[in-house]
């Protein structure tokens, strides 16, 4: 059996992050979707609100099981006898950042090999960050976003009013 990590944020899970995983399960014999428990950046939803919407998100999906970890990547992959890292990439600015993480982690553990999907066209320009500040601005994510996530999303920027903290990722460029 040939078991593949897909690790990220997921914050929240986008329909680019579920093209890869469904993707991916095509080729593997199972797809552990690993949420990351505290990523260096500020997250919108907790560890366990994170793996809550994956889980409803591949619930109909028998090859893609989600688990939460911390730590290396590719001692969490040792624990479950993970063989192979998925990785999705949608520009090449990914690529550079993704060849250097591969690197590393086959430093760390050269049995594990990683794998990078290209997305589909339709999810180049998707990233958490582009979900997260449409939805803060009250714009429609219902096409970037499974309808549950969408919701949630909704009563988490209406909970946190004008006191949200999220700075558009657009005026962190300029």
């Amino acid at each position: 059996m040939i078991r593949a990590v897909f690790p990220g944020t997921f914050d929240p899970i986008h329909n680019g992050h579920v093209d890869i995983a469904r993707r991916a399960a095509k080729l593997f014999d199972e797809i552990i979707v690993a949420v990351y428990d505290r990523p260096l950046k500020s997250l919108l939803f907790s560890p366990s609100e994170r793996i809550r919407l994956a889980q409803e998100t591949f619930e109909q999906d028998e090859k893609i099981k989600v688990m939460g970890y911390g730590g290396l990547t590719v001692e969490f992959c040792k624990r479950i006898d993970a063989q192979v890292i998925v990785r999705g990439l949608r520009v090449f600015s990914d690529f550079e950042y993704e060849f250097r993480m591969a690197l590393a982690n086959h430093r760390l553990s050269p049995d594990i090999e990683v794998m990078a999907l290209i997305t589909h066209e339709e999810h180049t320009f998707l990233s958490g960050s582009t979900v997260r500040e449409i939805a803060s601005l009250g714009g429609d994510v219902s096409s970037l976003v499974p309808p549950h996530v969408e919701q949630v999303l909704i009563t988490r920027f209406l909970e946190l009013g004008d006191e949200q903290t999220l700075v558009p990722t657009s005026s962190l460029r300029d």
